[in-house]
């Protein structure tokens, strides 16, 4: 048998919204898929793949993961950050790929099997209003969720983040940022208005729903230290499972300040992608949840890594998954997820139909929890006629001003 690599592929699709793939076939015809969308920036990650990464690729040992890996990150010399992390998380999720097929197992047995039954994962529900909010969150569990984010626009600002615009009650949620008319959409932001709404909007979800369903909220990265430290006190009575993206991360000494006042657990990572981004977060416990994702982090090896290192500080895996996330990246992230001691939750924001005409997964969801499903592999097959009658739109993420048209964090 052969594994070595024949052929390195970068394909580009955009059923309902943007996704970048890597297809590797072996000289068996042994084919594994990996994720390298980012979004807003996706031609960004296919040039690193196809000009700097396809032509190291032919010839290797598919098999040898764990140096592939360690090659393509230490050659490059230019390391870290969301395109290079993003192109070396595709290329090793397609390895696992190739690994579980020709093993016949699921790449979670290779992690060394399950861990558990299931993987526990929230929804997203959102409204306009805070009667629009409930009707989703009523949507929600009579699919079967138990954990809910909850995102609600704010009286006198323009747009929310996680609330889709124009959205109509009780159609399916299907929020996705990213515009493809013209270039980036700016929003208003006014941080005084938000914190004090939000405390009222818990009251009152708490109020109708009980203490039973698991409640989530993101502020996407748009508070001050002080303003984090605040909101999350405020909240602690509505006792949230986690509060995300509380404040930037780029000075992770900031979350001291917050966790100095108060108990409401943190999660962030979104946009970090190495375990050396997360060292003073995890090692002073600064988080509870790790928030990174397996396509921006490295892949599976890279993020397995972190989960591991958060471990070790009683910190647990908290993977991102929204739609930008294509079904090759989540299900990368549920045979993690399966597999690893530190699980805590998973998001899980569910395709378009049309992403299902290209990415047959076999992925399941049932009460509240998703499993990987036992196919060799990752359980993904790319279906290239249905891809091509989906060709790559530009599309470019929101951009946030304050009132006095100050640039802010979106």
């Amino acid at each position: 048998m052969s594994t070595r690599i024949r052929s390195f592929e970068v394909l580009v699709s955009a059923p309902s919204r943007n996704f970048v793939t890597v297809r590797i076939t072996t000289d068996d015809g042994v084919v594994g898929l990996g994720d390298a969308t980012l979004n807003g920036r996706e031609l960004a990650v296919v040039a690193y793949l196809r000009e700097h990464v396809a032509a190291l690729m032919i010839g290797r040992d598919a098999l040898r993961i764990e140096d592939t890996w360690q090659f393509l990150y230490r050659s490059a010399y230019w390391r870290r950050g969301p395109v290079t992390m993003s192109a070396i998380a595709a290329v090793d999720m397609a390895l696992w790929d190739i690994t579980g097929r020709i093993a016949g197992m699921p790449v979670y047995q290779l992690l060394g099997g399950a861990s558990r039954d299931g993987v526990l994962c929230y929804a997203h529900a959102a409204g306009n209003d805070l009667d629009a909010l409930a009707e989703a969150v009523r949507q929600r569990q009579q699919e079967g969720f138990r954990a809910i984010r909850l995102q609600v626009a704010v009286p006198g600002m323009a747009a929310g983040y996680g609330v889709q615009k124009g959205a109509r009650r009780g159609e399916r949620y299907a929020y996705e940022p990213a515009t493809r008319a013209g270039l980036s959409v700016e929003q208003g932001w006014d941080a005084r208005a938000y914190l004090s709404y939000l405390p009222h909007v818990f009251e009152q979800m708490r109020g109708e729903f009980g203490a039973g369903p698991m409640f989530l909220h993101d502020a996407h990265h748009r508070l001050t230290p002080i303003q984090a430290a605040r909101l999350g006190a405020s909240l602690e009575p509505y006792d949230l499972f986690w509060l995300e993206d509380v404040t930037p991360v780029d000075n992770p000494e900031a979350l001291r300040l917050v966790r100095e006042h108060t108990t409401t657990p943190l999660a962030i990572g979104e946009v970090l992608n190495t375990v050396w981004d997360f060292r003073t977060l995890v090692q002073e416990q600064l988080i509870d949840y790790v928030r990174a994702s397996v396509t921006h982090a490295g892949g599976i090896t890279h993020l397995k890594r972190i989960f591991e290192f958060a471990a070790m500080y009683q910190v647990k895996s908290g993977s991102h998954g929204p739609t930008d996330i294509s079904p090759v990246g989540m299900a990368a992230a549920l045979h993690l997820d399966l597999a690893i001691h530190n699980f805590g939750m998973q998001e899980y924001m569910q395709h378009d139909p049309r992403v299902g005409e290209v990415f047959r997964t076999s992925y399941t969801f049932d009460d509240g929890m998703l499993h990987p499903g036992d196919a060799p592999g990752l359980g993904v097959d790319y279906d290239d006629e249905a891809a091509a009658g989906f060709p790559y739109a530009p599309a470019y993420l929101p951009a946030a001003r304050l009132a006095d048209g100050t640039a802010h964090e979106w």
